[in-house]
């Protein structure tokens, strides 16, 4: 009997995973499989989940909160993101950041802006756009429009943070319109449309990205593209394509200041949210008790305070003791030579819950690695934590940079993942720099420090560093070669000089 015939049969995904005798020959190929006929009673041998009849300690509801906050921590923000969405009335900027509708995008004209606060780790090497998704409500047309040889990648992730469309460069991806539908969308697809990409959760979020170089005349040249990238609901949707001029919408007062990101999932708020979050991110295989265990908790705290401030305790303490420390890329990762590190599931987690959740605390939204790799920093060659009362270099002999087909760049980001202003704007030095100087062995050697340096070569590679406090550095590579996919080359090390 193999596993399709156990599911039509009515027996529980969950089940097949319990008991391993039964999963076993459920993955066994048919004509094996038929020599070994199942007890007919094995799926009793198992409940389908707790028994919410029985009473619960408070121990156990802090407990079971505890751990849910640390692998729901992702869904959580992603989904409060999409309430704040569902606030907005019009497409505007609050403050330095696009804001649109729920089903709707806004886009940058520049690089954003070193006041933003909402994601930590933003880049200056692209123009930003970023929409909520809510697909219970309705599929949603995307435009692309003709941006020529420039580099360029659309984003989308569902409710776990996990990519769910191609669209970009590397893809070969035409100009044209594409359909964005929720799981258990079944309408008629309309002429026109090049290709449709389903989430597996109705809220998702989508951030284009495209590529801009630190010139004046690259910033008039990009800003027709940026007008014909939109989103809209597909009843808006006619063949033609849509424009904005961007720079005319609305500008609203800054809602997020200060200097640490927007606390997206608040331990105080966590159980309630939870249930909804739940629901529209039904579980993966292997999930079902999971599910089954913290709705049991959740339920039984409905109507008792006490389980309920239990839970709420024990998502206070996870989000001091597990996930707070995760915003440090040194504690997670794959550790790699001169203290960097890397991961390469980024936008495909699964229940890889440690690392999605590191990710999502210390830079949410990444892209695929075939779209972006990303190397983090936070110590120099000898293990010391990186400080702006010192002074840095990061060299790449020749022909070394990160080989790439789109672009790269080194970003520097103080201690709480944001940009450090300083007097000249420079926030990441890379491919977008027309001016940095090779030595002359074709060597490249980035000088990061305070002060700036009164040679004029090490001043065109001078990447400003904070007067004091910590601080980080980021290797982004965009559509990296087969040298970064597959490991062979890594970033040279952070050397402090003496």
């Amino acid at each position: 009997m193999h596993v399709r015939q156990f599911l039509k049969a009515g027996v529980p995904g969950a089940l097949l995973l319990a008991c391993p005798i039964a999963y076993a020959l459920a993955q066994t190929p048919p004509t094996q499989a038929s020599l070994v006929t199942p007890s007919p009673t094995w799926a009793q041998a198992m409940p389908p989940g707790p028994d919410t009849r029985v009473k619960i300690t408070e121990a156990y509801a802090r407990h079971v909160a505890r751990d849910a906050f640390f692998w729901a921590w992702p869904m959580v923000n992603l989904y409060n993101k999409r309430r704040g969405a569902e606030q907005s009335t019009e497409l505007a900027y609050t403050g330095p950041v696009p804001a649109a509708p729920l089903n709707r995008l806004a886009m940058l004209t520049d690089y954003v802006d070193p006041d933003e606060r909402l994601v930590a780790c933003p880049n200056q090497d692209v123009a930003y756009g970023v929409g909520s998704l809510g697909l219970e409500q309705t599929p949603v047309v995307i435009q692309v429009p003709d941006v020529g040889d420039r580099f360029w990648v659309y984003q989308a992730v569902d409710l776990r943070t996990d990519g769910f469309v191609r669209l970009g460069k590397m893809y070969g991806t035409t100009p044209g319109f594409y359909l964005l539908v929720g799981p258990n969308w079944q309408g008629e697809v309309p002429k026109g449309i090049a290709a449709v990409f389903r989430s597996p959760s109705n809220t998702a979020l989508v951030a284009p990205r495209i590529f801009l170089d630190d010139t004046a005349e690259d910033r008039k040249a990009i800003q027709p593209v940026l007008r014909q990238i939109l989103m809209y609901p597909l009843a808006e949707y006619d063949g033609i394509m849509k424009s904005i001029d961007w720079s005319t919408i609305k500008r609203l007062p800054n809602a997020a200041t200060g200097e640490q990101e927007v606390k997206w999932v608040p331990p105080e708020s966590f159980v309630d949210t939870l249930p909804a979050v739940l629901a529209d991110a039904p579980p993966l295989p292997g999930e079902e008790a999971r599910y089954a265990q913290v709705l049991a908790v959740l339920a039984a705290a409905r109507d008792n305070p006490r389980l309920k401030q239990a839970m709420i305790e024990g998502a206070k303490e996870a989000d001091e003791t597990l996930v707070a420390p995760l915003f440090e890329f040194r504690n997670y990762g794959q550790q790699l030579s001169h203290h960097w590190s890397t991961i390469s599931n980024e936008a495909a987690f699964g229940t890889d819950y440690f690392t999605r959740t590191a990710v999502a605390k210390s830079n949410i939204l990444v892209n695929a690695p075939n779209e972006t790799k990303y190397y983090y920093q936070n110590l120099d060659a000898e293990g010391r934590r990186l400080n702006g009362a010192n002074r840095y270099t990061v060299t790449f002999p020749k022909d070394q940079t990160p080989p790439v087909n789109g672009f790269w760049s080194l970003t520097l980001y103080n201690e709480h993942h944001f940009f450090s202003p300083n007097a000249i704007n420079r926030y990441s030095l890379g491919t977008k720099n027309k001016d940095l100087k090779l030595a002359a062995d074709g060597s490249l050697t980035l000088y990061i420090q305070a002060d700036e340096p009164a040679d004029p070569v090490q001043r065109a590679n001078w990447l400003p560093a904070p007067k004091g406090g910590d601080f980080s550095l980021y290797v982004r590579a965009y559509w990296p070669k087969t040298a970064i996919i597959d490991g062979s080359w890594t970033p040279p090390a952070v050397q402090q000089v003496k």
